[in-house]
């Protein structure tokens, strides 16, 4: 069994186009088998999209877990001033980016390979996660513990994830490392959870 959160090079390729109206933008995202949420945009990536808003002050943004592109891109296209870094492990999710962002026509964004920070050098005023759940919960407390030193002085963290798949958890963590965690928004059993170091 494939899982998204994984580096898998022995799948089958059906590329689908999937479109997507972001505020005033619209973005098409190029999707294929072996990625996460590979029909359509997840609902917990359109919550914490609607629920984000980025200053001019903000100059950088990092996409842990990225998958296709959704958010990095997405915040890009409507932000056109921010660069944008973007991570995942899954090396087909990260070629699907890099198409996604030639088709959209975007630029001053970085993809590349990392497991969570492993390969992260800068320091960042955004980062953004719709953490995979399904690589277990270590995976997705490293994203939330390891945010923190590659922040910038107040520089946020926001992250998605369900009540059940352990929101009040994620919520606790983030206290502890932060001093600080604001539930933004709660939709359909998603908490948009945000941090400032």
């Amino acid at each position: 069994m494939a899982h998204y959160y994984t580096n898998n090079t022995d799948l089958k390729s059906e590329k689908k186009y999937i479109t997507f109206h972001y505020r005033d933008q619209e973005l098409t995202f190029v999707s294929d088998i072996g990625v996460f949420s590979k029909e359509y945009i997840d609902y917990g990536s359109r919550v914490l999209l609607d629920n984000i808003s980025l200053r001019s002050s903000q100059t950088n943004l990092l996409d842990v877990g990225c998958g296709y592109g959704t958010l990095g891109l997405s915040l890009k296209k409507v932000y056109p001033w921010i660069k944008v870094e973007m991570v995942d492990v899954n090396e087909r999710a990260l070629a699907l980016a890099e198409e996604s962002v030639r088709y959209n026509q975007l630029d001053d964004i970085t993809i590349y390979k990392s497991s969570v920070y492993e390969n992260v050098k800068g320091r960042f005023d955004v980062i953004v996660s719709n953490p995979p759940i399904r690589a277990g919960k270590k995976v997705v407390f490293e994203i939330l513990e390891k945010a923190y030193e590659h922040l910038n002085q107040s520089g946020e963290l926001f992250v998605v994830i369900q009540k059940k798949q352990g929101a009040p958890s994620a919520k606790k963590k983030m206290e502890e490392v932060f001093g600080n965690c604001e539930i933004v928004k709660r939709d359909k059993g998603y908490f948009v959870l945000k941090s400032v170091k």
